[in-house]
């Protein structure tokens, strides 16, 4: 699957705010305007034992 299929995070986890643009310095990152804080997300993988509550 290429990074073009996954989904853009809807929020900033820093602030909170929805004004997030891609940063084209970075592949995969993106930009807030209300922070003005860079971040990205990676999917690290999977937990290898079932989650149970």
């Amino acid at each position: 699957m290429s990074s073009e299929n996954r989904a853009a995070p809807l929020y900033c986890p820093y602030c909170g705010e929805e004004d997030l643009r891609p940063h084209e310095a970075a592949h995969g990152a993106w930009e807030c305007h209300a922070c003005a804080r860079v971040f990205s997300v990676k999917f690290t993988g999977l937990l290898s034992r079932a989650v149970t509550r």
